[in-house]
């Protein structure tokens, strides 16, 4: 293509979202991996086009970010297989469903790998999928496989019938033992990809008990009455009693690494809910994995 006059002295990144009629960060993208070249040599972002000059643009075939990928996902087992649902221990860095931006291992492509067949309403990339945990958050999660598990059981989960029980480490003590944190929690006003205790956030409730106290840390045991994103996060940051390892919040990096950790200690420790074909309680708990539970031995022992 020719660079028309009236694009003259526009930046490359910019001139291009016009051209090809993209956004600016897409045209961004194609600069930095070298697919766009004038006269052989590729161009910078903040270049400055030159009128009647030929670009020559290589637009590479994407992966659709929305693709379930069928594998085996080390770590994920199953807990409890149902005719209307599968609970599952998530491990640590696998996502609940495929999104732009994420390339890693999800629930959804890992129970498709093990040969499960989901059949639910919904988009196909959250198949079965009627809550999540974080992808730096292990534990137990229960994935709906029929439409009327999957409409019983978001509707639980929406009412809040669910049981949701996580163990946590943070650090220093918490002042009651026992308490309750109400707080409402809403988008960081200057990170887009944190969040924060804010005055117009959306209603937030953590309920928590102290388990055992280390001196450093404290296992405590978190019952949820609302699930915002990252919840448990952000409400025990405010408290300035992060998660353990948890340096998004404001963890100590110096205990993170005594510890051996690379993400928060935290655990979606039990799951409890009501059936949704014969109404019974069901109630599935998991273990800690391999780096929370050495974390937690070194606190006992004190050697951290």
């Amino acid at each position: 293509m020719v660079v028309p006059e009236e694009l003259a002295g526009v930046r490359v990144d910019a001139g291009l979202a016009q051209l090809l009629d993209i956004s600016r960060s897409a045209a961004a993208l194609l600069i930095s991996e070298g697919n766009v070249t004038s006269g052989g040599v590729a161009l910078g972002k903040s270049a400055k086009l030159v009128a009647g000059a030929a670009l020559d643009v290589t637009v590479p075939e994407r992966p659709d970010p929305l693709e379930v990928v069928e594998e085996v996902v080390e770590g994920l087992k199953i807990l409890l297989d149902d005719d209307e649902f599968v609970v599952i221990d998530k491990p640590v860095g696998v996502a609940a469903h495929p999104s732009p931006g994420w390339v890693g291992p999800t629930v959804v492509g890992g129970l498709a790998g093990a040969g499960y067949r989901i059949s639910t309403s919904g988009a196909p990339e959250r198949a079965g999928i009627v809550h999540r945990l974080d992808v730096g958050t292990s534990g137990v999660m229960v994935v709906a496989k029929t439409e009327n598990a999957y409409t019983v059981l978001k509707k639980a989960f929406k009412e809040r019938t669910v049981d949701k029980v996580y163990h946590a480490v943070v650090q220093g003590l918490p002042d009651p033992l026992q308490g309750t944190i109400d707080a409402p929690i809403g988008r960081h006003p200057g990170h887009d990809w944190r969040f924060a205790v804010i005055e117009d956030g959306r209603p937030s409730v953590t309920h928590y008990e102290v388990l055992e106290a280390f001196g450093k840390a404290t296992l405590v045991e978190v019952h949820l009455e609302t699930g915002r994103t990252h919840q448990i996060r952000v409400h025990f940051s405010a408290l300035r009693h992060p998660c353990a390892g948890d340096l998004t919040y404001g963890a100590d990096p110096r205990l993170a690494a005594t510890l051996g950790l690379t993400r928060q200690w935290l655990h979606a420790r039990q799951l409890g809910f009501t059936h949704p074909r014969t109404g019974d309680w069901v109630e599935v708990s998991s273990e800690y994995p391999a780096d929370l539970q050495y974390a937690l031995d070194l606190l006992a022992t004190g050697s951290a």
